[in-house]
């Protein structure tokens, strides 16, 4: 019987894939730091190319080295030469590449002195021999050789999951000749992509109509003699041997002495357990609930295992009654939990609640009347009882929404769970549980997921489920705390995260006042603007099209209007921002293209999507602070995110207007730390320049200019300059790399690795404390911030080059980020207590990264202003000054 052979051009889909979402290169980063756009691209490509195939054997093959190090390179010294060198942030991914693809449950495969290429033709001929049908996915062109009744090759065409299939029927339709023709066409033509020559003037469509003529090489070579005297004549006999030079590159190896064959490479099918490791390491949340709601059981034969321990950890829950409420009342500690409909707490449904120990046992209702009793109420507002929870920001809004105080929490199992290690956390209770022996159901076995949510009709269901939750989190206290003491993380813990958790909760109930008329206004002053740009890059253009169409936007641009062509992707022309920043100049056509999309991003994302966000009663915006997410410390926000209103642009920074006050005769005030990553880095190496800068309160990027230029102590810095320093100063925090620095400042890649070198010889301590945290590292496997947040680096001894470069970026720059996410933290438990303390009716409303946000009465501004402003500049003692600079008017834009 025939079987299914699947081979993949691993390196070919890799860049790929890399590049089908280079544009949210930015934006799809780990809390690590590590970019996924290559990963995330190529795991779609697994689950909707392969997956669906269900091949009998799979293979992803891959260069072991550089085209050099072939045979082609003995053959042709510039084989391959000339090609970029592959960006940092798509080599740091590699690894994971492979990783991903055994975890899919296929085989990596990879031979010194062979490409991808042979060893795909040779398992190829092996599998057709056998009478097997072989499938082959690539990006190359290159393959299409292989073609042959038995072998289908599907190229892709846009990213990774679109293909074209190609047969000898295709391959003749489309061209006019057969699979084996498509080398002696690269003999003729060349390949620019490898970097050898073929025939010269010769193209294509010239190659093409000689081999229906002459069917092959040698053919044509035998009666090139007798071909009319032309130029393309000439050029065939004087480039005889670089034709059949660019025959023998072309040509794929199908013979190659591979140490595997057919029996090596048998498909099994995804591998769930490296799955779940995988897509919790690398942070892919939709990934992991995917896999969730198809299996809910560890695979390797745990199941039953598995099963066995929840029927024996849990108690039964018991109706919770006036009698058993009671009785809890008198206990010394409880958990307690609540299930919502959904993950924004402040809009989703309660659905059931919970409340025990393991004395008494636990309780469980989906009445939430109850909170009615008074037994109940004192358990809640009682700061002498101890609560254990999983979330006590999540809870302190659920409960004040039914008129309650959370008081005596002692131990929440998420902010435990992130300070022991934030690697792969992904805020869900049963994982987290599970982290320490405890398998608990997912919420999605009893709920479903998204549109296909529903609480079951069944009551026990839903108590049983919310009541071993809070089984759950009673139990893990003790050891979750044991651990946390193991790393002195305990302060952390008891004096920043939890105290934080409740400024934050109260935050979020006190809502931002948004004028939704000013807002709705900016949107129809914006839809007038985005009209009056449409009509005139019409008319600038001469006809109408879909300006959101990258391929017709390219078209107008580069063959209509014929302006230079920056960059090609596989699918056509980029018309990137980045592509289009540079043609600016050149065409006005272009200005207006990037002021229709600014605008078009800004009326949808940020005034539409405001409007849609904001509550009815009280005309707020309630965020909410995920305190658990990245991996330095960092707040984040969401559900709207208040952190990302857009600041680069007048027309971004306008947004803001529509923030105001709540009430009449109060205004914004804002306070935010001046510098405050860099003022870390120069208190935690100790470097001299640096300190001095900013004891004598010199502008730092000024300084940092004139030393990275060599420019004399009082020599004036123009803007370049100045921006230049500050791409660098800031670099350095973020560990990035000479592809990075240049990507952002426009300039060659030397010429960014030139300026961080210079940067390093002249703050050299930078440059120690750097060395010496790495090593530090590589003996502890983590750092710390100065308040001991631990950040895990699970790679940072990894044979891989590229993978352990990239945890040692990440050693350098988590220390300076997480200290100063530490020092803001601990700064808003201080100013919210401060604020309690002097009695004043100013409440904080929004944290963005280094900023505070308040709204006070005009009658406090000063007092305000003394009491933020003192209170931040000493909330933690470094080697040099901290700097807070404060703003205050009727709005956020004016107010900043």
């Amino acid at each position: 019987m025939s079987k299914k052979i699947l081979l993949i051009d691993g390196n070919s889909l890799a860049f790929r894939a890399f590049y089908a979402m280079y544009q949210q290169l930015d934006r799809m980063v780990t809390p690590e730091g590590l970019h996924t756009n290559a990963l995330v691209a190529f795991n779609n490509f697994l689950e909707s190319i392969v997956l669906p195939m269900q091949p009998d054997l799979a293979l992803v093959a891959w260069d072991a080295r550089s085209g050099k190090e072939t045979f082609r390179g003995d053959l042709y010294a510039d084989y391959k030469s000339g090609r970029d060198k592959a960006p940092a942030e798509f080599k740091e991914q590699f690894p994971y590449l492979r990783e991903m693809v055994e975890a899919h449950g296929l085989h990596n495969y990879e031979q010194i002195g062979l490409e991808a290429d042979d060893i795909i033709g040779t398992l190829s001929r092996i599998g057709q021999k056998a009478g097997d049908e072989v499938i082959i996915i690539t990006g190359d062109q290159d393959l299409t050789q292989l073609v042959t009744d038995h072998v289908t090759v599907k190229l892709t065409k846009k990213g990774v999951t679109q293909v074209e299939v190609y047969t000898p029927d295709f391959i003749m339709e489309q061209f006019g000749i057969t699979p084996e023709q498509i080398i002696d066409k690269k003999a003729l033509t060349g390949d620019t992509s490898d970097n050898y020559p073929g025939v010269t003037k010769v193209g294509e469509k010239t190659a093409l109509k000689l081999l229906k003529e002459y069917h092959d090489l040698d053919n044509l070579y035998a009666h090139v003699e007798a071909m009319k005297p032309s130029k393309m004549k000439e050029n065939l006999i004087n480039d005889k041997d670089q034709a059949y030079r660019a025959q023998k590159l072309a040509t794929i190896i199908t013979d190659a002495d591979l140490s595997i064959g057919l029996d090596d490479i048998v498909y099994a099918g995804p591998k769930e357990k490296g799955l779940v490791t995988l897509f919790e390491k690398l942070h892919f949340r939709q990934a992991l609930n995917k896999l969730r709601s198809q299996s809910l059981l560890p695979d390797d034969g745990q199941a039953a295992e598995a099963s066995e321990q929840k029927q024996g950890n849990f108690q039964e829950v018991k109706e919770l009654t006036d009698v058993a409420l009671a009785k809890l009342g008198k206990e010394k500690s409880l958990a307690f939990h609540i299930d919502t409909t959904g993950d924004n707490y402040h809009q989703a449904d309660m659905i059931a609640f919970a409340i025990g120990n393991d004395q008494l046992g636990y309780f469980g209702s989906r009445d939430f009347t109850l909170f009615d009793n008074e037994h109940l109420r004192q358990i809640i507002e009682d700061k002498s009882i101890q609560l254990r929870l999983f979330n006590a920001k999540a809870h302190w809004v659920l409960l004040h929404r039914l008129g309650l105080t959370l008081a005596g929490v002692d131990f929440d199992f998420l902010l435990v769970a992130y300070l022991l290690d934030t690697v792969g956390n992904d805020n869900v209770l049963s994982t987290l549980a599970g982290r320490f022996g405890r398998y608990l159901a997912d919420d999605e076995a009893i709920y479903g997921k998204g549109a296909k949510f529903a609480v079951p009709d069944e009551g026990r269901i839903v108590e049983e489920h919310v009541g071993h939750k809070a089984q759950t989190v009673f139990d893990l206290r003790d050891q979750a705390f044991e651990d946390l003491d193991k790393h002195e993380q305990g302060h952390l813990y008891h004096d920043i995260e939890l105290p934080l958790s409740f400024v934050l909760a109260k935050m979020e109930a006190r809502g931002f006042t948004v004028n939704e008329d000013r807002l709705a206004k900016m949107g129809q002053e914006m839809d007038e603007q985005i009209a009056s740009l449409k009509e005139e890059i019409f008319q600038m253009a001469g006809e109408e099209f879909n300006i959101n169409s990258t391929k017709q936007l390219g078209t107008l641009l580069f063959e209509k209007m014929g302006l230079p062509v920056i960059k090609k992707t596989k699918t056509g022309y980029s018309t990137a921002v980045e592509v289009l920043e540079k043609l600016a100049p050149q065409a006005p056509i272009v200005d207006h293209i990037l002021s229709y999309r600014q605008l078009a991003k800004l009326k949808s994302t940020y005034v539409d999507g405001l409007l849609a966000v904001v509550d009815q009663a009280d005309h707020k915006v309630h965020t909410r602070f995920l305190q658990t997410l990245t991996q330095t410390g960092r707040l984040s926000s969401v559900d709207p995110n208040l952190q990302n209103i857009p600041m680069r642009t007048e027309a971004g920074r306008k947004i803001r207007h529509a923030f105001v006050p709540s009430h009449d005769d109060w205004v914004i005030f804002g306070a935010d730390y001046s510098q405050i990553e860099l003022r870390v880095l120069a208190s935690i190496t100790g470097d001299p320049a640096m300190e001095h800068a900013f004891v004598e309160d010199e502008d730092i990027h000024a300084e940092t200019a004139r030393k990275v230029f060599g420019l004399p102590d009082d020599a004036p810095i123009d803007a370049d300059q100045r921006r230049t320093a500050k791409a660098v100063n800031f670099g350095i925090v973020y560990g990035i790399s000479d592809y990075g620095l240049s990507k952002n400042l426009n300039i060659a890649r030397k010429d960014a690795k030139a300026f961080i070198e210079t940067y390093f010889q002249e703050f050299p301590r930078i440059h120690q404390w750097m060395e010496q945290i790495k090593e530090k590292a590589h003996q502890d496997g983590f750092v710390e911030t100065i308040e001991h947040r631990r950040r895990y680096l699970p790679d940072i001894n990894a044979k891989n080059f590229n993978t352990r470069s990239f945890a040692e970026r990440t050693a350098m720059n988590s220390p300076i980020q997480g200290s100063a996410a530490d020092i803001i933290k601990i700064a808003m438990i201080k100013v919210s207590d401060a604020v309690e303390e002097k009695g004043l009716h100013a409440r904080m409303l929004v944290q963005v990264h280094d900023e505070l946000v308040f709204e006070c009465p005009k009658d406090e501004l000063e007092t305000l202003r003394r009491t933020v402003t003192s209170v931040m500049d000493s909330a933690v003692q470094l080697a040099i000054p901290l700097k807070v600079e404060s703003h205050a008017g009727p709005t956020w834009y004016e107010a900043k």
